[in-house]
């Protein structure tokens, strides 16, 4: 964690088995947002964009024995993806949220700060943005998050930070002003919407993966409208299984499944319908070299399993 993020977190933010709590009492009551990190199957890094995989249960997180922060275990090649869920949703109140892994900003590929660049844009709209599956690489397209270890090229991080990388999943969360957050419970004020988620040995980062069809909506909220004063920011470190067991004595959590253990099951697809304007993507974060990619550079295999296949029709969801 660095200074700022520890300079940003004057209130604590609450880590529950499965979800990180971010809470605004001073903004009200009910001001709240919840983060949850989702296991799910890992697409192959082909020429096929793939729909949004579902969730195959939520990450475990634990308070770390020794030091600041929160740890959450993962497989070297597992998939994960984040989903935003707001103590009012069906008010709609919105929240500001920037995702970093490691170092990177996963939107925009610049390097991670806590607090917003409103110029860059390198946050998105909670609830406008429900889910994040990956790093924000074209127009309705992202890569998919993929755990590897630090030290071997295969991170995002590594590739794009000129410093040791850190690994982890960054996060800063903003709320309206209060101000602003008591019109829209008054219903006073229109909402402005124009339309209906090197480190220690055996510390984990998120390299690319497959391709899977996802928009990054742009943010609407005007500037002014959020309490930059408020915020709350947290890091969570990602280790691999080895590691967690050893620091916190539990076992590691159900392995990976397989594409075809995956398929017999009959684990359903996603496509969330959203017309919202969708970002081009960052030029920075297209040109990464994928996970595959750069085990192919090396003569490695980093991704077992990763034949194509023809995924089914996809369930549309959203507004």
């Amino acid at each position: 964690m660095t200074a700022a993020d520890k300079e940003l977190s004057h209130m604590p933010v609450t880590a529950t088995h499965t979800s990180l709590v971010f809470e605004f009492p001073q903004i009200a009551e009910d001001a709240g947002l919840s983060v949850t990190f989702h296991r799910t199957l890992r697409v192959p890094d082909d020429e096929t964009t793939y729909g949004l995989p579902p969730s195959l249960g939520a990450f475990s997180l634990s308070n770390e024995r020794e030091g600041a922060g929160i740890l959450m275990p993962m497989w070297q090649s597992e998939a994960c993806w984040l989903s935003f869920s707001t103590s009012r949703p069906f008010d709609s109140m919105p929240f500001l949220v920037k995702v970093g892994a490691g170092s990177v900003n996963a939107v925009t590929g610049g390097r991670w700060t806590p607090e917003p660049d409103f110029e860059a844009e390198d946050y998105f709209e909670v609830p406008e943005q429900p889910w994040l599956d990956g790093f924000c690489t074209g127009h309705n397209v992202v890569r998919q998050f993929v755990a590897m270890p630090l030290g071997g090229g295969y991170t995002v991080e590594e590739q794009l930070v000129d410093a040791p990388a850190t690994g982890g999943i960054h996060l800063s969360v903003y709320p309206l002003k209060k101000s602003v957050w008591e019109q829209r419970s008054r219903g006073d004020v229109d909402h402005g919407m124009v339309f209906n988620c090197c480190g220690v040995p055996g510390d984990m980062g998120l390299g690319a993966g497959g391709s899977i069809t996802q928009s990054i909506a742009t943010p609407v909220e005007p500037h002014d409208n959020w309490d930059l004063t408020a915020g709350l920011s947290t890091f969570v470190r990602t280790v691999n299984t080895q590691q967690w067991q050893a620091i916190t004595g539990e076992p590691p959590h159900t392995s990976p499944l397989t594409i075809e253990e995956y398929r017999a099951y009959g684990f359903p697809w996603f496509e969330r319908y959203d017309d919202t304007l969708a970002r081009q993507g960052s030029e920075s974060l297209a040109a990464v070299s994928t996970v595959r990619q750069v085990g192919a550079k090396t003569g490695h295999d980093p991704l077992p399993d990763n034949g194509g296949f023809d995924p089914p029709k996809p369930i549309v969801v959203g507004p």
